[in-house]
């Protein structure tokens, strides 16, 4: 399953989704997690639905995707993708969330991870 941060450092998530500048891709398995990229997601597009395509496209390979603050338009455009958005307080470490999903997907994994993870694997990834 892949994993979508936002965040400037690649240490605490602290991004608005909208306005986040990079991402930093996971993947996480039951066993562990390794960053696979960071993306690159700043545009200079004035138009909010442009803006927001753009910065989707970006995170495209993405099953889930954790930022501090996603607008309504915006969390609609990011499901519609198969992406499910997650938000989180300001600052939240990274591996601190990177674990708190591996400790759920080997607990009991609330419904809309076991989904995402079913639908990680059955693209193989």
């Amino acid at each position: 399953m892949i994993v979508a941060f936002a965040s400037s450092t690649g240490e605490k998530i602290d991004q608005h989704f909208g306005w986040s500048k990079e991402f930093y891709l996971y993947r996480i398995t039951k066993e562990g997690a390794v960053l696979l990229k960071t993306i690159n997601a700043e545009t200079d597009f004035e138009d909010e639905h442009q803006k927001l395509s753009y910065k989707i496209e970006a995170i495209g390979e993405a099953d889930i995707m954790y930022c501090t603050q996603i607008g309504p338009k915006a969390s609609q455009m990011v499901q519609a993708a198969g992406i499910h958005p997650v938000r989180v307080a300001e600052g939240e470490e990274l591996k601190g969330s990177i674990d708190n999903i591996i400790e759920m997907l080997n607990t009991q994994p609330p419904m809309w991870l076991l989904r995402a993870f079913h639908k990680a694997n059955e693209r193989g990834a």
